[in-house]
Formats: C-alpha cells, structure tokens, sequence
C-alpha cells in the first residue's frame, strides 16, 4: 500500500510544458500566435524573421499599442489575460487570443525574451524567460510596439524536435501561416525574412486581389470571381477560383470565421457542393472565403490552437457559403474557358500531339472543337456524378476485353436525357451530361459497322464528335475518345518519356516566373528535364526553355509548364497525366473511321484501359438487359 501514486499538483514548468503541447505543436505555431497578439494590440505593422525552420530564432516585432512594464510578467503568467472578464464575455469573443496561454507555453520550451513599449510610456521595459522561470527583467531600447525573441525552440524538450520536419518544410510552413493571417488583415503591413532573405513584403491597405497576386502565380489569380453574398445576417464573401482552373491538391481552400483562419469540415463540405457537378473528386478548387457572423454564434473555444470551431446554425452557414460561391460561378457561365488538366471540356483546340505506341498521328484528327462552357451545378442537367468505382469490385470481366457494366441503366439512361427522375437508382450518374450537346449522325462511311481485327468489337461511328459508338456482340458500348487516348499517352509516357528525348528550340522559349512558380520548379525540375524540357534559369526570375519534348509545339510546352508551375503537379506521374492531357484528342472534335480505329486499336492493348489517369469512365456497356430496362420492357 505504500507505493501507490500519490495525487500532487504538478509544478508550474511542468504545467507550462503540458499546455505547450496543446497550443505549440511547431514553429508555424509559435508564428500564429504571437502575430495574432500583434494584431490583437491593433497593429499596422508586423514583421517576422525565422531562422533554420524556426529550430534557431523566430522574431516576431510589431507597431501595436505595447505592453507596460509592470504587466510583463503577467503577460507570462498562465491564465492571465486582457481579453475576456467574465463568464459572459466567453460567448461573444472577438479577439484572437484570449486564454492567456499562448506566451507562457513558448517561453517553457524555449529562450523567450519580451521587449515593450506601451503607447505613450516613456522608455520600453523587457523580461526573459528559460525554461518556464523568468531569468532577467528591466527597462530596454525599443521606439514602440513589441518585440518577441523566440530561441532554441524545443531546446529543453529534445522529444519534440524529433517530430519537426525539415527546415524548407517547417520554413514553408511559417510562409504559409502568415500569409493566411495577412489575407484577412487587409488594412495591415507584413514581411516575412527567411535566413536573412525577405521572402515578401506587403504594404498596408492592399485589395484582396493584389496580396494573393504574391503568393499565387497569375494563371491561378486570374480566374478568380470575387462573390459578396448575405442572407439573415451571415455574410459570405472573398474570391473563388473557375473549375478550370482547378488543381489536385486542396491546400489553396482557405476558411475564414470573422477573421480567424480555421479547418472546419462543414465549410469545406460546402464548398465542394456549391461545386458540385464540375469538378472530378479529385480535384480542388482555389478560394479564399471570408464568413462572418455574430460572434455570440460561434463557438471559437473548441480547439486549445483555435483552429477549430463550433456553429449554433450549421445550415445557415451551409447555405450562406454555397449561395456566395454560386454567386462566383454564376459569372462563369457564359464565358468560355480553358479547361483544367483534368476538364472534359474542349480546349482551344489544335491537333494532338502525342504520339502513343503503335498509333499513327496522321490519323487522328485535328479539327478545331467547339467551346463549351461551365456551368454551376444548380443550373446544370447533370450536377451528379459518379466514377463507377464502388461497381468495379461486383463487376467480372472477360479476361479479353474488359469492360464495366453500368449497373443502373435506368439512372444513367435519364441523366443523359436532362436529368429526369425516374425513380431509378441515383447513386448513379454520368460525369458530364449528353443533353448539352446535340446529338450528332454516326460519320459517313461507318454506318455499316467496321469490326476491329482479332476482337468482337464492331466500329458503329462517332456520337456528338465526342463519344464512339460499337457493338460487342449484342451489347452497346460508348468511348469517350479523349480519356481514351489520355490513358493510351499516359501509356507510353511511362514506358517512353524517362529518356528524356528532346527537341531543341532555335530561339529559346523565355518565361517570366513569379516567387512562387520559381519554388515550385525547383521541385519539379528533375521531373521536367527527364521528360525532354531543355530549362535554364536566368538570374531568379526568367526561366529559359531550349528544348522541349518531341511531341509538343512551342506553344502547347509553354501552355504546359505554366500548369505545371501553378501546382497541377506534385509528381513526375502527375507532370505525365497532365502531359497526356495537353496532347489528347478533345471532345467535340470529329474523326474520321480510320482515326477512330487507329486509337480504338491501341486503347484496346492498353493497361487499365478502363479508366483515364483521373479516375473517370472511359466506356460504358449496356447488355440487352439493360436496354430492355431502359425502354421499360422490365
């Protein structure tokens, strides 16, 4: 009975080193924090300075209204705060910090040093903290504001550096959290230095539109739709990106609740709704969106880091944030587009370039297509969609050709035809839908059928310049001819392109590359070289293309690397399904039969020919089962 565990209160460093790990989980964090002070002190200037990812120093100084010298050892105290009062003033909270834990939990696992000027005051006073336990206080040196020395991060807590990523990464991270902070803080002045190299720097009083303008390469920022929406007194407003330029990484959908940045499931299941019918699942819109409402009807006490909240009227903000965003797109919808890598829309058109294994390129079309342009999903026919995939598992296909089965004809049948409830199972619908398009005779000289040697496939012609139509014995098949040459392409760039064949260019293809692109072609550099592109830097800002790939022109590289560089592509196989796309034949453009038959020849030896790289169908099969449903003979 003797050793049992005695109940103690823990000393006040240990206590101190347990919130840290609650509030400071990283660098970025300590960042977040102490500019959140700054502004919160009714900063217009905040300049931060980190050094070795934030392992070293992070310097956060500031023109707010200061700090006496006589509350500075307050402000180290836990529990202490300025920002609330009483019980009450929980429910309504304005500020950003306010639990009074944020200073003492980076001073115990830091060198923390403090200097202050309250406005007015006549001479700055500092204190310095180690470990928790103040070491040294006294007047200092300092015009006004405040100024925050964070050293030795994790110093006296060896277990924590181990989790901390690299300095790029951990030094990116701080980039990207004070960027988040200065978008909603318009009327403030930041900068940020990275191991003695300014990183940025913005002036005060900047539009939304020209601060993403530093962060955010043009082709991202130019298809932005600005979107102020109300409704009962919740306002949602910002910007918010055209399908089109979509990419496949979510890391540029940026919340915001009265100011705060936040993670918030619910937002961001709202942004994908009020994009719904547009984009593929894996891809993301770019936006920034700002929600504000009373501050009595959130709750922002939910996560110690305050990165999470809580809302009394969920679908009030639902909605409000999907009527804003719809707002944006609205404006979209009588402008044509550029598609996105991954779009099945039609670009500007031109003949493809890519040159599968075994396909002759003279064959294949190269007829201008028609524009098409997006639509939101509340005004679109089709705004469901589905990639067959949770069918491909119940599905066993011939070991020649296979091919998927659409389960419900009745659901696909209607979602072609206008998107009609027929009572069918809806957990079925096409990606795009045919009733945008007319429908269009099979081409001369294939009506009679053509039947592709050594299989049981029988050529029919061509649908909607978009979609070629065969039997297979008595079952109907549709092929959607652009993703079916994406996959061909993505085919033989995978067993072709690390060669990195080149074409070399007699003047060189110049591009002025902004801060961001230039970062991101330091990642993709090795990528792009072994793919044929012949790039030189000159100085930091142009990049200098003297090769290209073989099966690109001029202007379709420079097309490409500009998607490249806007973050379409995180991988060497990402830079290929891009890569396959820019050269693929599009939809709306006719082929002749023996172009048809060229490229059916080959995507039928193609692996995974089942798919295109961005998950969508490629064909869809009706049985005389299925058809029999359709014409409601079942």
């Amino acid at each position: 009975m003797d050793n049992l565990p005695v109940i103690q209160v823990l000393p006040p460093g240990l206590k101190n080193q347990i919130a840290a790990g609650e509030v400071v989980e990283r660098p970025s964090s300590v960042v977040k924090e102490l500019v959140e002070n700054s502004l919160d002190a009714e900063a217009t200037r905040v300049d931060v300075t980190v050094e070795k990812g934030g392992r070293s120093l992070i310097l956060v100084q500031d023109n707010g209204v200061g700090v006496s010298a006589d509350q500075l050892n307050l402000a180290v105290t836990r529990h202490a705060t300025s920002k609330i009062r009483s019980f009450e003033d929980i429910a309504s909270i304005g500020s950003f910090g306010f639990r009074g834990e944020a200073l003492p939990s980076i001073a115990s696992v830091s060198r923390f040093t403090m200097t202050s000027c309250q406005k007015g005051a006549d001479e700055a006073a500092f204190i310095e903290v180690r470990g928790g336990e103040v070491a040294e206080e006294g007047p200092a040196a300092l015009a006004s504001g405040t100024r925050v020395e964070v050293r030795d991060l994790f110093s006296n807590t060896p277990a924590r550096l181990k989790f901390l990523k690299t300095e790029s990464t951990e030094n990116k991270r701080c980039q990207d959290t004070l960027m988040r902070i200065s978008l909603a803080h318009l009327k403030a002045g930041f900068s940020l230095t990275v191991g003695g190299r300014e990183m940025f720097r913005l002036p005060p009083g900047q539009d939304l539109a020209t601060r993403l303008q530093t962060f955010w390469p043009p082709a991202v920022c130019e298809g932005l739709n600005p979107f102020d929406f109300e409704r009962e007194g919740y306002r949602a407003h910002g910007v918010a990106g055209s399908p089109a330029t979509a990419q496949g990484r979510g890391d540029r959908i940026l919340l915001y609740v009265n100011g705060r940045p936040v993670q918030d499931k619910m937002m961001l299941s709202a942004v994908r709704q009020a994009y719904k019918g547009m984009l593929i699942s894996r891809e993301y819109p770019q936006i920034v969106l700002f929600l504000e409402l009373p501050n009595e009807e959130v709750d922002v006490n939910v996560h110690p880091a305050k990165l999470e909240v809580r809302f009394i009227e969920e679908s009030r903000v639902f909605s409000t944030i999907r009527g804003g965003i719809m707002q944006a797109l609205s404006s979209i919808n009588d402008v044509d587009t550029t598609p996105s890598m991954s779009s099945f829309s039609p670009s500007s058109g031109g003949s493809p370039m890519g040159s599968p294994v075994g396909v002759n390129t003279d064959s294949i079309g190269s007829s201008s297509p028609a524009k098409r342009s997006h639509q939101p999903a509340s005004m679109s026919s089709g705004s469901k969609f589905s990639t067959y995939r949770e069918y491909q598992s119940e599905y066993n296909p011939p070991k020649d050709i296979p091919l998927p089965v659409a389960p419900s004809v009745r659901s696909t049948g209607m979602a072609d035809m206008g998107g009609a409830d027929m009572g069918g199972n809806e957990d079925y619908t096409i990606t795009e839908s045919a009733a945008s398009q007319p429908m269009a005779a099979p081409r001369p000289g294939a009506t009679q059928g053509v039947t592709l040697a050594g299989t049981n496939f029988t050529y029919l012609g061509q649908v909607a310049d978009t979609y070629l139509v065969l039997r297979q014995d008595d079952s109907l098949v549709l092929i959607d001819q652009h993703a079916a040459h994406e996959r061909v392409l993505l085919a033989a760039m995978r067993e072709e392109r690390t060669k990195g064949d080149s074409q070399p260019l007699a003047l060189p293809l110049e591009m002025s590359l902004h801060p961001s692109e230039a970062e991101v072609l330091r990642e993709l550099w090795d990528g792009l070289r072994s793919m044929g592109f012949m790039l030189e830097m000159d100085g930091g800002s142009k990049l200098l293309v003297r090769g290209i790939p073989p099966t690109l022109d001029t202007g379709k590289a420079r097309e490409y690397l500009t998607d490249a560089l806007a973050q379409k592509a995180k991988t060497i196989d990402d830079l290929w399904i891009m890569m396959s796309c820019k050269t693929a034949i599009k939809a709306n453009q006719p082929l002749a039969v023996d172009e048809a038959l060229a490229l059916l020849e080959v995507w039928l030896q193609t692996p995974e020919r089942e798919y295109c790289p961005h998950g969508r169908p490629i064909v869809v099969k009706w049985n005389p089962l299925d058809l029999e449903k359709l014409f409601k003979r079942k």
